[in-house]
């Protein structure tokens, strides 16, 4: 069974259609309450501060937020390479400082214990044939990236291997300094001035990155894109986004789908629709008329006397999911009128029409009996 989403919204006491501003209030409120710095040695609340920053990431984001909504709404159609849905982006610590302008000096001065931090992600859209979206595909591209080097594990150091632990902060990335004040003991911390919070110190930088840890490169991926993806729908893969400072956990690639429009048929969910134009003959006496499909096309049967506008619909000839099943055709009948006709054509037509009784036509009999009740005119002569 496919793992329950989180539901964002409720997270940060939102709804569904907040707006930026209303979900930065309230993201604000809840960050202040729950802030490791606030809470220290309460895991109940370094859990909750994870969620609420997690949740601030993808709503806060237009791109990230229209993907999140459309996944709530289309459970299961996200995620490839074993991930489906947005798992949290970027370091929370980092985001945390970014709205609050470096973090609460009087409740441990913004500090960082050295940790397996994680990359950035990269979103990437990609636009598909209205038939490769409705069918399933498989595409190949590239992109640029910061790749994970490999000779040093991203680490920057040579072999991986070539650095020490941090002499000043023994590898924890903070510093302590304690003060005395008329109001008792304060210990604050700060990041290491040594390691940079690292909590380690490379001897001799690994000569294929330069110490950095990565090296820009093209990366190329295969995407098995699977049937019945729609616009706003997207596609993860993991560890293939930006790769992390000091050895830690590359960022994921977030592909998001742009749906090209189809000259013939229009899309709701998994269901199809077109409107089918029928000749005056064929909506009076009947005929069959050939309709495209996904895969091909097949005869339809038009009954004896359809209107214009009339729907029919087929089953199980529209997009077929894994998930969700099969949807249906929708045919919406226009019967054409000839625009432009022959005497000899008008001459049969007001013969025709002349044999026709009013009666034989039931909306222009109902129409006119109500005409000649409520203004006592006949509208047909």
């Amino acid at each position: 069974m496919a793992e329950q989403k989180k539901n964002y919204y409720d997270i940060l006491g939102v709804d569904k259609k907040a707006t930026p501003e209303e979900i930065k209030s309230a993201y604000r409120k809840l960050a202040m309450k729950y802030h490791p710095d606030r809470n220290q040695g309460n895991a109940e609340a370094a859990e909750k501060f994870k969620e609420i920053n997690e949740a601030n990431e993808t709503l806060s984001d237009q791109q990230k937020r229209a993907a999140y909504d459309y996944e709530l709404e289309h459970p299961g159609m996200g995620g490839f390479g074993g991930s489906a849905g947005f798992e949290g982006f970027g370091d929370f610590s980092d985001i945390f400082s970014n709205i609050f302008g470096g973090g609460f000096g009087g409740f441990g001065g913004g500090a960082r214990a050295a940790r397996s931090e994680v990359g950035e992600d990269i979103q990437r859209e990609m636009t598909l044939s209205f038939m490769d979206a409705a069918k399933g595909c498989k595409k190949t591209f590239s992109y640029m990236r910061n790749e994970p080097c490999a000779a040093c594990k991203s680490t920057g150091a040579k072999n991986g291997t070539e650095y020490t632990t941090c002499s000043k902060c023994q590898g924890k990335g903070v510093v302590q300094q304690v003060q005395n004040t008329m109001f008792g003991r304060t210990i604050r911390q700060s990041v290491c001035p040594d390691c940079g919070g690292n909590g380690r110190t490379i001897k001799e930088k690994c000569p294929d990155c330069k110490g950095k840890g990565y090296q820009r490169k093209e990366t190329t991926v295969s995407i098995d894109i699977p049937a019945g993806v729609d616009t706003n729908s997207y596609m993860k893969k993991k560890g293939f986004g930006q790769a992390a400072p000091n050895g830690g956990v590359p960022g994921d690639l977030i592909i998001v789908f742009r749906v090209e429009p189809h000259k013939i048929f229009t899309r709701e969910r998994f269901d199809l629709k077109m409107d089918l134009p029928i000749s005056f003959k064929t909506a009076a006496l009947g005929g069959t008329v050939k309709v495209p499909s996904i895969d091909d096309t097949f005869e339809f049967t038009i009954p004896e006397g359809t209107q214009s506008g009339q729907v029919f619909t087929v089953r199980g000839k529209g997009i077929k999911s894994a998930r969700n099943g099969t949807g249906n055709l929708i045919l919406r009948v226009i019967v054409e009128v000839p625009t432009k006709l022959s005497k000899e054509q008008k001459k049969e037509i007001e013969r025709l029409d002349s044999d026709i009784e009013l009666k034989q036509c039931e909306r222009m009999k109902r129409y006119s009996d109500n005409v000649e009740a409520l203004y006592g005119e006949k509208p047909f002569k």
